[in-house]
């Protein structure tokens, strides 16, 4: 059975070891023992004996009458170092072959630093314990260490180790922990900050060196700072030359660790190339395109895949992540004539450019033939007339509102709004919209402020038509 205490002993010579040894009881033969803080100098405990002339294991010769060799117990057996750490060691031995005709009472542990001259216990008193650990010790720390048994007629000859105990920094092996969110491939668009922070371990602190696709880094462009725990890369404005692998390594004392972090820098592709019409047929389109050229250093979703008719222009989607080159665009209206054009899209989206159509599609009814004598083109322009007219309206405060007229007039209108006779066309806290001759006005969050007369007035080339409301906004009613 091994029993351990700690203690924190004052240094002292072996004249007080032993003269307090008489009151120490008897305790079981193996413990562990803390040995006092270390200071700048040396702590030279008052000698029992004259130093010796040089530094070494024998003991000191007593200035009193040696008692017989037979009352004294004979040196301890077997003294090895258990453990060394980076501020402690630990020691063990054997009881000796002779306890001496007055009994054992304990041992004492005594240490001599490299290149002094006295020993200075660990323990004021003798401990009846076969182990003990000496702590805070300084790094780099050498010293010899040498034990006696005591008994009540003095110590015996100590034990002594042949070589010094040297304290040393406890060398942990270096380790890198790859954040979870880079162990698969890092994508950041052109122009964006790349910040990679690399948590790693190691004792004492390892080196950390990166590479790019094999190659040192280029300093002008890549930053990286390296702490006790963590190696940080950093890129201001990234840029597709910075896609690659990114390998991190951490060499400690012949040991090394590495990590590889994959980085791809993409952006928007370019516009598909030499877009064609193939076909027309009944209310059917075919339509064929060749990839880009730049597909933003990454694969690409799909195409997007627009119409638009002559007469309106605007763009209607009728395809999206459509992967094939060649389409069919059915269901158009005959009578018509459609434009197409493509958009290519990867993660960053849609490409800035479209490729178009030079042609167009013209939509043609089957079986008919045109006769021009007996057709008289009529002329469907009209100045403008309202359908619908706006319609007084009442409003609570901070509910959005809108008031809605229909108006019909060739060609197409412009449409102004009023308030009691003051254009507000551009003021942000209304929104205007005309689509197909239904024209509405979003009053957004309206107050008090608010109420009055408002305006809708339709103008082409023919003539001008408007109509008018009256708009309520209703405090709320204070309690």
């Amino acid at each position: 059975m091994t029993a351990k205490a700690t203690l924190e002993p004052p240094a002292c010579g072996p004249e007080e070891t032993a003269s307090e040894s008489a009151n120490v009881p008897a305790t079981e033969p193996s413990g562990e023992v803390a040995a006092p803080k270390s200071t700048g100098e040396e702590q030279t405990p008052k000698p029992q004996e004259p130093a010796p002339e040089a530094p070494g294991p024998e003991a000191p010769a007593a200035t009193k009458p040696a008692p017989p060799s037979e009352d004294v117990p004979s040196a301890p057996l077997l003294l090895a170092v258990e453990d060394v750490g980076d501020s402690s060691v630990t020691v063990s031995w054997e009881p000796p072959e002779r306890l001496g005709k007055l009994g054992l009472q304990g041992y004492v542990l005594e240490l001599r630093r490299e290149g002094a001259l006295d020993w200075v216990p660990v323990n004021a008193r003798p401990m009846m314990v076969t182990q003990q650990t000496v702590r805070n010790l300084a790094l780099g720390d050498k010293f010899f260490v040498r034990v006696s048994a005591v008994s009540s007629a003095g110590a015996g000859p100590p034990a002594v180790l042949d070589q010094p105990v040297h304290i040393q920094e406890t060398v942990e092996a270096p380790k890198i922990r790859v954040p979870r969110h880079l162990r698969q491939t890092y994508i950041r668009q052109v122009g964006e900050a790349i910040n990679l922070q690399i948590p790693f371990q190691g004792n004492p602190k390892p080196q950390a060196s990166w590479t790019h696709n094999g190659h040192a880094l280029d300093s002008q462009r890549v930053n990286v700072r390296t702490g006790d725990q963590d190696s940080i890369l950093f890129i201001r404005s990234a840029q597709r030359s910075d896609s690659g692998c990114y390998e991190l390594t951490v060499q400690l004392e012949g040991l090394e660790a590495k990590a590889a972090i994959n980085i791809l820098v993409i952006e928007k592709p370019g516009s598909p190339r030499s877009i064609r019409l193939l076909d027309v047929w009944g209310c059917n389109a075919a339509l064929e395109w060749t990839p880009p050229q730049d597909t933003g250093n990454t694969e690409l979703l799909g195409y997007t895949v627009q119409k638009a008719d002559k007469k309106t222009g605007q763009w209607f989607t009728v395809l999206e992540r459509y992967h094939p080159t060649t389409c069919t665009i059915s269901d158009l209206i005959v009578g018509n004539s459609y434009s197409f054009r493509v958009f290519s899209e990867n993660l960053c989206g849609l490409s800035d450019s479209a490729a178009v159509t030079k042609e167009l599609a013209h939509i043609q009814k089957s079986d008919i033939v045109a006769k021009p004598k007996s057709f008289v083109e009529r002329d469907f322009s009209e100045a403008p007339s309202f359908t619908q007219p706006l319609a007084d309206h009442t409003s609570t405060p901070g509910y959005s509102t809108q008031l809605c007229c229909s108006v019909r007039a060739s060609p197409k209108p412009k449409i102004i709004w009023m308030k009691n006779k003051m254009n507000i066309q551009g003021d942000p806290k209304y929104r205007a919209l005309s689509e197909q001759g239904v024209c509405t006005l979003e009053i957004r969050k309206p107050s008090p402020f608010d109420s009055g007369v408002y305006t809708c007035k339709a103008i082409n080339v023919l003539g001008e038509a408007s109509v008018d409301c009256r708009l309520e906004v209703k405090a709320s009613a204070t309690h």
